[in-house]
């Protein structure tokens, strides 16, 4: 959908012209939701009083082998949130979306089970500036970057982030197939690629390599 708001912009928008929205930001963070995984997993240990966990493996298969479009809150994100990409929506490319990596590192900020990775955006409505990134400064917090406004009051901003209101867009979960048991303070680093599948350019290729407790893991998921 970005790359035909790209391909008009280019086509017919004049000098002077508007972009809404103007730029828009992908965050991710840790999760931890233990009564999602339960529900889609553990129910199937005691199935009305019968040990059916013989499918707990197709199970798994079913509930999280794509990612997920559901609403979580604030209490679900271990972490503060890491910036996958910021778009200016008068300069990006069509190229630039074909394919995006970011590295990533985060400390949990409590003892739980993480079970996979969210995935939200803002997006703001403000007139373009002479250099955006004037306007919008980043600062480092415990590891992952995260974007603060100089000016809040002249910017409009859209956010589906866990601990703002719920808005229709929601949050994208991958989750894992089992989750990895996090002590305070206990590093998960690695990168995740994201990449506009060449099969439909709607759909979009997700894979995360990460890193905790000595032990590496990878993740490939496709985004319908």
């Amino acid at each position: 959908m970005l790359g035909s708001v790209i391909t008009a912009r280019d086509r017919w928008l004049k000098p002077g012209g508007l972009i809404f929205p103007s730029s828009a930001t992908l965050y991710m963070a840790p999760v931890t939701h233990t009564d999602r995984y339960s529900d889609s997993v553990d129910f199937w240990r005691n199935v009305y009083g019968i040990d059916m966990s013989a499918m707990l493996s197709l199970a798994k298969q079913c509930a999280f082998e794509e990612p997920s479009v559901e609403t979580i809150t604030g209490e679900n994100v271990l972490t503060w949130p890491h910036v996958v990409k910021y778009l200016d929506s008068y300069n990006v490319t069509i190229s630039e979306l074909e394919s995006v990596t970011s590295k990533f590192k985060f400390n949990s900020m409590m003892r739980a089970p993480l079970h996979g990775f969210a995935f939200w955006f803002d997006v703001e409505f403000n007139v373009p500036t002479v250099a955006p990134t004037s306007v919008i400064e980043s600062h480092q917090v415990n590891g992952s970057l995260r974007k603060r406004r100089t000016n809040p009051s002249e910017t409009l901003v859209l956010s589906t982030a866990p601990e703002d209101p719920p808005t229709h867009w929601q949050q994208t979960l991958v989750y894992f197939y089992d989750p990895i048991e996090l002590e305070q303070d206990q590093v998960i680093e690695g990168l995740v690629t994201l990449t506009q599948s060449k099969e439909n350019a709607r759909f979009m290729n997700i894979h995360l390599e990460y890193t905790s407790g000595n032990r590496s893991y990878v993740k490939e998921s496709v985004m319908r």
